[in-house]
């Protein structure tokens, strides 16, 4: 599964009605009318949707810097960070808020790391393609109305998304095309990104990357997916700089623990309301409960030019929490159950589809369901052990956020 794909996913002009593994593919095949599907080209009707939604393998949105890039003005390597002071905090914690900046809107983070958290930018001037419609709305918006839509002048479409990186964990020298500017004091570095965001594709003057040094070897960037080239402007992504400010670090929190591991794995990302990663970020206000990423051995925590989900290859070896409401599934509850289903291999890799085993437990009245899920096609987790994780873990009350942990102590058995 390719990044280009999740793009277009959330950058369609509609919203998704639901989000399966064919959300993602068709976005890309049928670029002008994006139905949502259920997970039957891949040989395993009954999938959670979200299985697939996390699991996509994600190119490197640049490892090396050109030497023909623009030059850097004198003033740039000046420049310093300046302004609050940023606490040092734990991973997994929240050290910031949302804010305004001009028609640009950064909510509240909802996904951290051991090297980042992430948060939703949205845009007075565009449509946000991050949360679900009914049939109804879905059918009322076919082809036509979408190209009326179009011609009437309605709102392009954006995903964009603002990444605070722990001190040390980016690299702006690894930007490729990167070109270095100094704003509102700060280095900062510029460029523009490819369609679909894969390298091998040529570059889109609607996908930008902004990122710059908000405190001593720290930095933060935004990537803005626009079906507008034109708009939002870097200067319009420059504005963001100054409204960034740390807050009292506050721990992640998710509505579930962990009871048992395999050996070996380790806590990567997790999502507060949301899916883990750039799967929470993409389908933001779907209503999900929370999740996590673990990964087989520890990833980096420096020399990072994206997300995780990001780099080349994705995530080979792991697997995915997520808690949800049943309303994200594309089949029908079963109620207070444990089911895990061993993905045909062939079959999802002729549809193009990073889909490993998963296991689902549904709760006693069918409304939420807890899924397990591996993070590619390889043999690495068994589904047995899948099994053995999902059924060791503990859900909390998913309305009452007060009796869920701290993503440090609730993803360590």
């Amino acid at each position: 599964m390719q990044l280009h794909d999740l793009v277009d996913a959330v950058t369609g002009d509609e919203p998704p009605m639901r989000r399966t593994a064919d959300d993602i593919v068709a976005a890309g095949r049928r670029a002008e009318r994006r139905r949502r599907a259920g997970f039957a080209s891949a040989g395993a009707a009954g999938l959670v949707v979200v299985a697939v939604a996390g699991a996509f393998t994600l190119p490197t949105l640049g490892a090396e810097r050109d030497p023909a890039g623009p030059p850097a003005p004198a003033a740039a390597a000046a420049s310093r960070p300046a302004g609050a002071v940023w606490p040092t905090a734990a991973p997994f914690t929240f050290t910031f808020q949302g804010y305004d900046a001009g028609t640009l809107h950064v909510q509240d983070p909802i996904v951290t790391s051991t090297a980042y958290q992430i948060a939703s930018v949205y845009s007075d001037r565009h449509t946000s393609n991050d949360k679900p419609m009914t049939a109804a709305e879905a059918e009322a918006l076919g082809d036509a109305a979408g190209d009326r839509k179009k011609a009437a002048g309605g709102k392009p479409s954006l995903w964009a998304y603002l990444t605070v990186y722990r001190p040390g964990a980016f690299d702006p020298a690894g930007i490729r095309n990167g070109r270095k500017v100094t704003v509102a004091g700060r280095r900062a570095v510029q460029a523009t990104l490819p369609v679909g965001l894969d390298p091998k594709n040529p570059i889109d003057a609607g996908n930008k990357l902004f990122a710059w040094e908000y405190a001593a070897n720290a930095w933060a960037a935004v990537t803005s997916i626009s079906s507008d080239r034109a708009t939002p402007s870097f200067a319009d992504l420059g504005g963001l700089v100054d409204g960034l400010k740390p807050r009292r670090p506050t721990p992640a929190l998710v509505p579930f623990r962990v009871g048992y591991l395999p050996a070996g794995y380790l806590p990567l990302q997790t999502g507060t309301h949301a899916m883990p990663g750039l799967s929470g970020i993409a389908t933001a206000r779907a209503g999900d409960y929370g999740g996590a990423t673990y990964i087989r051995p520890a990833a980096p925590t420096s020399g990072l030019t994206a997300p995780y989900d990001a780099v080349e290859g994705g995530i080979s070896d792991g697997f995915h929490i997520f808690v949800l409401p049943s309303t994200s599934a594309n089949q029908s509850p079963e109620l207070g159950t444990t089911r895990c289903h061993q993905v045909p291999k062939r079959r999802a890799r002729e549809a193009g589809l990073g889909v490993g085993d998963f296991c689902n437990v549904w709760s006693a009245d069918g409304t939420v369901v807890l899924q397990v899920s591996a993070t590619g096609l390889g043999d690495t987790l068994p589904w047995t052990e899948l099994e053995k994780i999902a059924k060791g873990i503990t859900v909390a009350d998913v309305g009452d956020e007060s009796t869920w942990t701290p993503a440090a102590t609730a993803l360590r058995p």
